[in-house]
């Protein structure tokens, strides 16, 4: 089974337990319908218009089919640059719009099955009639959701279907595609996609695509920002030691009495204490990909200017662009913001990290550490103070 029908109790045509048992990270699954009767919360146009903004990531892509050639360009954009554009064979794609955008933000509500650590962002893609960023392959797992129009999207599970890229293109394309599976998505059909899976899509008409990244960072990744936290912590006199040796026997020679204490020399340093090793991931993955600091105010709040607009009726809302997450401590909880963890009760960490606005009445209730810490976020441009802004 490789497609299956979504229904209002089943928005992933099985329950996520058996979703998460047999397809995550596995294998590809087309959802058809998983969101009903869906309408686009926003259009081309107004990713256009985003990708006009100075602090917005975006790209064109652009494809001539008769030479095979491709362009890449980064935003920001004019609207002179969508005006010179051809009539077709053209993507426009802007990362992070989730950030931007409270109403496609609210698109990952449905996947709160998955740790909200791993999800990153929703980049959003609009295409005229061919537009396509070439196949390729992903190193971690999207959810590719229809917004408008259709498109085509071929994959292939072969597991010796071949991955040299091309190098003749700015973008990491894939020199050799052979499909093993075809569809045509319409709005509010998905596909699923784990790591590795060869994939190229193309708007038949003009189209709009919503993709549900996942952070995936690499062993090597991991490995160097685990040594350096390491490092940091063991300092200057920590050093490489090796009593009773024998005399040298052979000039310049490291022998293997040597490598044998280095390898535990490292091996100790190295010991993954579980403790340590939830500070530093906390830390680590709330930072990984960070694509925006958050700023501070213009003007630090003082607890009592901050106890009087909550009061007023105003809530405190998350920064879109800091990342929240939490682990157990021995008492309590320990929440990471940006790389930086904060002692707090269980129940202000995980509520922190559902990321809806702390109300007034919710803030009313709590006990002046909390306060305490919340007045620290909010200095911090973590959270901000205002009015809550309806849904369409």
């Amino acid at each position: 089974m490789i497609e299956v029908t979504a229904s209002a109790r089943s928005p992933l045509g099985m329950s996520p337990q058996a979703f998460l048992r047999d397809f995550w990270q596995q294998r590809p699954l087309l959802i058809r319908r998983a969101f009903a009767d869906f309408e686009s919360p926003l259009t081309g146009d107004d990713l256009g218009g985003l990708a006009c903004e100075e602090f917005a990531l975006s790209r064109l892509v652009v494809h001539d089919p008769r030479s095979d050639h491709w362009t890449v360009r980064t935003g920001p954009f004019e609207e002179a640059d969508f005006a010179s554009l051809p009539r077709s064979h053209w993507t426009l794609l802007v990362q992070d719009v989730d950030k931007w955008d409270a109403d496609v933000a609210a698109l990952l509500e449905p996947f709160d099955f998955l740790p909200s650590w791993r999800i990153d962002d929703v980049m959003v893609s609009y295409a005229e009639d061919g537009g396509s960023v070439g196949a390729h392959v992903d190193q971690y797992d999207v959810f590719l959701l229809q917004g408008q129009g259709r498109r085509r999207w071929q994959i292939s599970t072969d597991r010796a279907a071949p991955t040299a890229f091309r190098d003749d293109v700015e973008l990491r394309l894939l020199r050799e595609f052979r499909p093993t599976h075809e569809w045509l998505l319409e709005p509010g059909d998905m596909l699923y996609l784990p790591p590795g899976v060869p994939h190229h899509g193309v708007a038949e008409g003009e189209c709009l695509t919503f993709s549900i990244g996942m952070r995936a960072p690499s062993v090597g990744e991991m490995v160097a920002d685990f040594a350096g936290f390491v490092a940091e912590r063991l300092g200057e006199s920590v050093r490489y030691a090796d009593p009773g040796i024998a005399p040298a026997k052979k000039t310049g020679e490291i022998d293997d009495k040597a490598l044998e204490k280095i390898e535990s020399t490292l091996r100790d340093s190295l010991a993954v204490d579980a403790s340590l090793l939830r500070g530093w991931f906390g830390a680590f993955i709330t930072r990984y990909r960070a694509a925006h600091e958050a700023l501070p105010p213009a003007r630090a709040l003082s607890a009592a200017e901050f106890t009087r607009r909550f009061k007023a009726g105003e809530s405190l809302q998350a920064n879109p662009w800091s990342r929240f997450a939490w682990s157990k401590a021995r008492s309590g909880a320990t929440l990471y913001v940006a790389g930086e963890s904060f002692h707090c009760t269980r129940r202000l960490a995980e509520r922190l990290c559902r990321r809806d606005p702390l109300t007034v009445a919710e803030l009313g209730t709590l006990e002046t550490p909390t306060l305490d810490l919340l007045l620290a976020l909010l200095n911090a441009g973590h959270l901000a103070l205002g009015r809550i802004r309806s849904k369409r």
